[in-house]
């Protein structure tokens, strides 16, 4: 993903998390599994699989009317069960899908992962999430299904929540398209007059940080994950402070920083050369005298974070792992 960033206007696209956006865009962090009695044991094994990932996840005895009578005290329902019994369940509660429950099911093998109601808005990434247990997500919303990102994960991917849902109607068709372009960035304090057809991205975090990083080709998950360490370190820092990860777009594919990300729930976004050229940090780098590009840790996490400010500078792990922190 390319990014199109400058001072009153920059732009952010991303890619890659754990944690799923709800039925407005936000994170959702409550989760019910419902299970019947005889797949209790797989029901706890997903709780021990993926529940760290959650602020609540808890397990739902199986009968006619639980659905109905936890309806909205959950961001998405985990029916372990067949898809038609969830389905003939839910239907009648359906009201909204901006404000209805999230439903995935998935089966006693965990061979499957199926998002049936919410897959924008909580289901999908549930899907993924149990993905990392052996199950294959069965997505069939628009974007999934063709590959691309739709507006919601490139929210979740900037830790940042949809504004007004309705839009994303508009804006999906043109992810669809390939006509939406990079996510704009504006400085305020500033008023925007939009339409219905523009999406309103809000980041969640009001001190948040970002994690700028760069390497060499091949550079391993452990040693980017040991390199953010440090910086966190440096920085007096926790994991939880971190927004996500930003890098150029010629790193955007390392499967290490990918994997290491992946890990951590973090989503990654990509920055173009040009955005970089516009946030060069002060430390000198090779890069630039060898192949033209601004030292990308440090450009990154400056041109991604809140405040365009460096918090530290670039550190160098192994000489295969760099990373700067921003805000």
């Amino acid at each position: 993903m390319s990014t199109d960033t400058d001072t009153e206007n920059d732009a952010t696209s991303g890619s890659n998390s754990c944690k799923a956006p709800d039925n407005d865009g936000e994170v959702a962090e409550e989760i019910a599994i419902v299970a019947f009695e005889r797949k209790m044991e797989t029901a706890e094994e997903i709780v021990e699989g993926i529940g760290d990932r959650y602020e609540r996840i808890e397990i739902l005895e199986y009968h006619g009317d639980v659905f109905a009578e936890h309806w909205g005290e959950y961001d998405c329902f985990v029916g372990l069960m067949a898809s038609g019994i969830a389905m003939r369940k839910t239907a009648p509660l359906l009201d909204d899908k901006w404000d209805d429950p999230a439903i995935c099911v998935v089966d006693e093998e965990l061979t499957w992962a199926i998002p049936i109601t919410g897959g924008h808005h909580g289901a999908n990434q549930v899907a993924d999430d149990l993905a990392s247990m052996g199950a294959v997500p069965a997505m069939t919303t628009a974007s999934e299904a063709a590959d691309k990102q739709g507006v919601e994960k490139q929210a979740k991917a900037l830790d940042a929540h949809v504004v007004n849902g309705d839009s994303t109607v508009a804006t999906n068709l043109a992810v669809l398209d390939d006509e939406l372009g990079p996510v704009e960035r504006l400085d305020g304090p500033k008023a925007v007059l939009v339409g219905d057809d523009v999406t309103v991205l809000k980041r969640n975090e009001e001190d948040g940080i970002v994690l700028g990083t760069g390497s060499v080709s091949g550079a391993r998950k452990e040693q980017f994950l040991a390199a953010w360490n440090r910086a966190l370190e440096e920085a007096e820092r926790e994991w939880t402070d971190v927004e996500f990860v930003a890098t150029g777009t010629r790193k955007e594919e390392e499967e290490g920083l990918l994997e290491a990300a992946a890990e951590k729930g973090l989503g990654v976004i990509s920055l173009t050369k040009a955005d970089l050229e516009r946030f060069e940090g002060p430390t000198p780098s090779r890069s630039k005298e060898l192949i033209g590009w601004p030292g990308i840790s440090e450009a990154s996490a400056i041109a991604a974070g809140r405040d365009h400010e460096l918090l530290v500078e670039k550190l160098s792990h192994e000489d295969s792992v760099t990373v700067a922190v921003g805000r």
